[in-house]
């Protein structure tokens, strides 16, 4: 019984995880918001459409590419301690995109968002192994993590479409602010401080060189995308390669790694992170195909595209909260594993779309694809931290959402350049030969790494 009340988490860790769902949020509507404002906010200031670009890619390519180096970071100065930095510079961040004079201060500042962004998930997933150390309540709380990420993404585009009606384009990026400031204020009273006792000095060199191997594999990889077979993100990828080569190299020769290999080790990080990865990478390649489908061929509007997904969100937010329950009863792999397989299922039938029932059959794929399929991320980042150390757990917080960002940059690529292989023949022939149906406005088309402004 002792045992038993010692591991329970009380109402404190709730309170906790509830400050803690506040960054999650806000990362969550960051990108989203974007989307909406991007095309007001060049033609206000002015952006060409390489600049554009900049904009929304800025932020996920320093994310990512920060991620590894703040997970680390926050297991040997203090994860709440992180936490705030990040907090506090993504607020301020925030302000400076929102009031940019310029298209180049704007490019500035959503770099700092995304530096910033890199401390706020790592740093969450560890407080949050620390604050719950019942497996079922693990379990719940990290279905709860996910739950409010996952509607971040479907009310971030609800705000924002408000805030754009009534006030000017920067308004989208305020939306964090008063979160993160509650976040600030209540961290301190509620979240408990851990770090590594025993860490040593950070190696600032495999610092530079997980940023040089991650930038370069993941701007290589959209570009190559988005442009094909051309010199330069060909050149881009193979640097991030080889440069990765000599990072895992030089993580076996020091005392204390930026990234600790050992972590592999376990069967249990290395399969999910493989799962995670996977998911990630089918899921973000097939959201970019039906938003495309709807809206070349199903001649839907942007937002009429958008509300279509809106309920596979929802799914996603059920998934997180139902997943946890049957994970009590049930282990979590073979919760997961089912999940993957069921969802799997879902994307065979899927292949079966057509033009006359392509918006519901894709609507309902959605959801149920949705639904069974984000186990592997709930209860797949709940098994990573947990089966990490406790020294570790910032760590290997990181390894599980560079899995889901680095995979969605694999699912963009390759379903997308695969899609736009299979439709260019088809363009061409419809070019010599009218279209039968006047409503399919399906066009060749290259895949994107992001919306790409008309």
């Amino acid at each position: 019984m002792t045992a038993e009340t010692e591991t329970t988490a009380g109402r404190r860790a709730w309170i906790g995880l509830a400050v803690l769902a506040l960054p999650t949020f806000v990362v969550a509507i960051d990108l989203f918001v974007l989307l909406l404002a991007l095309p007001t906010l060049a033609s206000e200031l002015g952006a060409d459409s390489n600049q554009q670009l900049w904009v929304s890619d800025i932020y996920g390519f320093l994310l990512a590419g920060f991620l590894i180096s703040m997970g680390t970071l926050g297991d040997r100065i203090g994860r709440r301690k992180l936490l705030m930095i990040g907090g506090a510079v993504f607020a301020v961040a925030s302000v400076l995109t929102a009031y940019a004079p310029t298209i180049e201060l704007l490019i500035v500042a959503r770099a700092g968002l995304g530096i910033a962004g890199a401390t706020l998930m790592p740093s969450t997933l560890a407080l949050i192994g620390g604050l719950f150390q019942d497996p079922k309540q693990q379990a719940t709380a990290f279905g709860i993590w996910g739950g409010t990420f996952t509607l971040g993404a479907v009310f971030g585009p609800v705000l924002g479409g408000l805030l754009l009606e009534n006030f000017w384009w920067g308004s989208v990026f305020l939306i964090g602010v008063p979160l993160l400031l509650a976040m600030l204020v209540l961290a301190p009273k509620y979240l408990p401080e851990f770090k590594n006792p025993a860490a040593g000095k950070l190696d600032y060199t495999s610092v530079v060189m997980s940023l040089v191997a991650l930038l370069g594999m993941i701007y290589g990889i959209k570009e190559l995308a988005r442009s094909g077979w051309e010199t330069l993100p060909v050149a881009t990828l193979l640097v991030g390669l080889a440069v990765g080569i000599l990072f895992v190299r030089r993580q076996n020769t020091l005392q204390e790694p930026l990234l600790d290999l050992k972590l592999f080790r376990s069967g249990t990080i290395t399969a999910t992170l493989l799962n995670q990865l996977a998911f990630s990478t089918v899921g973000g390649g097939i959201m970019l195909l039906m938003l495309l489908h709807f809206q070349l061929v199903e001649g839907l509007t942007t937002v009429q595209a958008a509300l279509v997904m809106v309920p596979g969100m929802l799914g996603g937010a059920a998934g997180m909260q139902v997943a946890p329950k049957l994970a009590a009863k049930y282990k979590p792999g073979y919760v997961i594993g089912i999940g993957m397989i069921l969802a799997a299922v879902v994307y065979v039938v899927l292949t079966q779309v057509s033009v006359t029932n392509g918006t519901w059959f894709l609507a309902v794929g959605f959801v149920l694809v949705s639904f069974f399929g984000t186990p592997a991320v709930g209860l797949g980042t709940g098994l990573i931290v947990m089966n990490a150390p406790p020294e570790k757990m910032g760590s290997a917080g990181s390894m599980a959402q560079l899995s889901n960002e680095f995979g969605g940059t694999l699912g963009l690529a390759i379903l997308g350049t695969t899609a736009a292989a299979c439709t260019a023949p088809a363009s061409r022939s419809r070019r010599v030969s009218p279209p039968s149906r006047p409503r399919s406005r399906a066009t060749a088309w290259r895949a994107p790494s992001s919306p790409r402004p008309s």
